[in-house]
């Protein structure tokens, strides 16, 4: 029997919690947001903004799957979350997470990280591997850093190559944990100008729009890019609307968010 998941209508959400309440990974007595009800339709660019150590890793680890919530549930592309069973393997490798920092494996190569997901799940020949890692590579400028070990490389430059491994699956949710912490000004629009592309539909994706959930500390830079923003303040997750709703918010917590 055939394992490829089902498309799913439009009207179901990509990605949706239901009266969720995230907890910390190191800590699962504190809680990050409490009641969190959020959808996310295909297409949709978001951006959810929160202070430093305020549970961005947290929130994103449980709207991947990777932790449950407390409470509440979460769906991706209606199905419930987490799903580790391996029929359903193939539906949930359509949903990607990119780490803060990118977390490559310190054994393998910059070129073998971005490779061990098609050699896991994709079956393919060697060459069409080979090429598919040369063409992310080329895409990421990570190219002359390619048979490096993950020790040898900047942090900017891992968090491309954790990029890289997750589009190699093509997945069609991709959440991607503080891209723009701590970046000079070049990797900064770097990651912006990246990511707008691929929710607009990037060539190494072959055109298809992916629908994207980044956080940030700051959400001036994605003014341009994001359409819709959310804010975790106060254990609370606040859905803010479009740019112009944002600007407009009195809340002292969505404030600190727009500092330049």
């Amino acid at each position: 029997m055939s394992t490829t998941p089902p498309v799913p209508s439009p009207a179901v959400p990509v990605l949706e919690m239901r009266h969720a309440t995230v907890t910390a990974m190191r800590n699962p007595e504190w809680v990050v947001a409490a009641h969190v009800n959020w959808v996310v339709h295909p297409g949709e660019f978001w951006v959810v903004g929160a202070p430093q150590r305020a549970g961005k890793s947290d929130f994103l680890m449980t709207a991947s799957g990777l932790m449950p919530p407390r409470d509440g549930a979460v769906w991706f592309r209606g199905e419930r979350l987490p799903i580790f069973e391996e029929e359903q393997l193939p539906w949930r490798l359509k949903l990607g997470l990119v780490f803060a920092g990118g977390q490559l494996l310190h054994s393998l190569s910059v070129a073998e990280n971005i490779a061990l997901p098609l050699r896991y799940h994709a079956h393919w020949a060697e060459a069409d591997i080979q090429s598919r890692v040369t063409q992310l590579l080329e895409a990421m400028e990570l190219t002359p850093w390619a048979h490096w070990m993950p020790a040898q490389v900047a942090r900017s430059w891992s968090q491309r190559a954790g990029l890289a491994r997750v589009l190699a699956l093509a997945p069609e949710l991709l959440l991607v944990d503080s891209p723009l912490a701590g970046l000079d000004i070049r990797h900064t629009w770097w990651w912006l100008d990246m990511l707008t592309a691929l929710s607009r539909g990037h060539e190494i994706m072959g055109g298809k729009p992916l629908t994207l959930c980044v956080t940030a500390h700051n959400l001036q830079p994605w003014r341009h890019s994001a359409s819709h923003f959310a804010c975790l303040h106060q254990r609370r997750f606040r859905v803010l609307g479009d740019w112009a709703a944002v600007v407009a918010q009195p809340a002292a917590g969505v404030r600190e968010l727009l500092r330049e």
